[in-house]
């Protein structure tokens, strides 16, 4: 099978395309031919080995799995012995994390990883990027904020993956949203349900007279010291890019204060809790609450440019690898 590889940290040109053996389902796991897989800014800073703490985990002086990638979409082509939930055929959405990544043709999956049943309504495509941004929003918005209706929420970096999902997250809760975004983006955080649109060019939100009960930092460009000041009392500050003056402001705050800074490494979770909330995301995908806004595809070939396009800060929304497949008996390409 074809599939992205990179041995060492470093920029986008670490990344190969090359053949490697096809996976085979062992007991209890899934073979999944994958359509759709999402390029992200944390796949970005996987490749690149920073923040060195990541390498932990990773793999100190090298990655330790060869294959980056972590959301995807696809088929289940096979099932290795007491699989029970899934059968061939079945369309699937789910992410692999500090495994075998999902930018490759095939990939295997656990059946009590995590992984869900793809709606009839949702394409490969849609539901590639689930497991960044959605995901990530429900866990900081629901599990760690405790979103109530009527609360005043404002996103920073609301037209990126993250941030285009967690306005759509915080609208549905019944908060007031608003979104801060260049003005470039205003018309499509408005169509995501923001209430409010700050463009940041123009408007330094934290010297705003306004209050917030939750900033969602999705890009970490501010930091809970600046935002303190327009957090209502009890507000929280969060930020899923975690720094050392993030984590001692996490501290600090669990001590003094009623606001309060916050982060939590959606990914590390128990795979117990992700297919919960991935269970919740399926209804709002299935209903049609929620949507997923793609900016740009590319070809598996085209990974280290989808890279390369992410690190210059101006995706709006998601970027996936549409990956193909021989046809059968052809010897022709046939779009997953």
């Amino acid at each position: 099978m074809k599939a992205i590889t990179y041995t060492r940290y470093g920029s986008p040109d670490v990344l190969r395309l090359q053949e490697l053996a096809m996976p085979v389902a062992a007991e209890g796991e899934l073979l999944v031919r994958i359509h759709a897989a999402s390029v992200t800014a944390a796949d970005g800073m996987m490749r690149a080995g920073t923040p060195r703490i990541g390498r932990l985990f990773l793999g100190v002086l090298r990655p330790k799995n060869p294959v980056p990638g972590t959301g995807f979409a696809g088929e289940v082509v096979a099932c290795g012995a007491g699989v029970r939930q899934y059968q061939t055929g079945d369309r699937v959405f789910g992410e692999t994390v500090f495994g075998f990544g999902s930018n490759a043709q095939y990939l295997r999956v656990a059946e009590n990883g995590v992984i869900a049943h793809l709606p009839d309504n949702v394409s490969y495509e849609a539901a590639a990027p689930v497991c960044d941004g959605p995901l990530t929003g429900m866990n900081f918005l629901h599990n760690l904020a405790g979103i109530q209706a009527g609360q005043r929420v404002l996103i920073n970096g609301a037209s990126g993956s993250l941030g285009s999902a967690a306005v759509q997250i915080a609208r549905l809760a019944g908060a007031h949203v608003t979104a801060v975004c260049s003005a470039g983006n205003a018309d499509l955080v408005r169509d995501l349900g923001a209430d409010q649109v700050i463009e940041y060019t123009r408007e330094d939100f934290t010297a705003s007279a306004q209050r917030w009960d939750v900033i969602y930092d999705t890009v970490g460009k501010s930091s809970f010291s600046r935002c303190k000041p327009v957090l209502n009392t009890g507000g929280q500050y969060l930020s899923p890019v975690l720094g050392f003056a993030l984590l001692w402001q996490m501290l600090w705050s669990t001590w003094f204060g009623s606001k309060k800074a916050k982060f939590s490494a959606t990914g590390a979770l128990p795979a117990t809790e992700l297919r919960r909330l991935l269970s919740q995301l399926h209804g709002m995908y299935a209903s049609g609450a929620l949507r997923s806004f793609i900016d740009r595809r590319y070809d598996l070939s085209g990974t280290a440019e989808a890279h390369r396009y992410i690190a210059t800060g101006r995706k709006r929304g998601n970027v996936v690898l549409c990956i193909t497949h021989e046809a059968a008996g052809t010897g022709r390409s046939a779009a997953a």
